[in-house]
């Protein structure tokens, strides 16, 4: 794995992004120190892929929803309703 320096780092970012966006990891050093590894974040495929709204259609939302169980709320914390 290949190591390079902060300042070739910041010189060559875009270059660097796009080699690691290719499957290229590789480490950044400071004073020869190694301080991080740069690796491609793998995007989910298949079955792993969440998707938002997937329900859809299969649950019904009351729509007293947001005054749901109110008085027994109101009991507890002022004491009545």
């Amino acid at each position: 794995m290949e190591t390079v320096n902060i300042h070739q780092a910041k010189t060559h970012l875009s270059r660097l992004i796009d080699r690691a966006a290719h499957g290229e990891s590789f480490i950044i050093a400071k004073a020869g120190k190694p301080m991080v590894k740069v690796s491609p974040i793998s995007a989910p495929t298949g079955d792993k892929v969440r998707r938002l709204g997937f329900l859809s259609g299969h649950i019904k939302v009351p729509d007293d929803f947001d005054r749901m169980g109110e008085s027994e709320i109101n009991t507890m914390f002022f004491g009545g309703e």
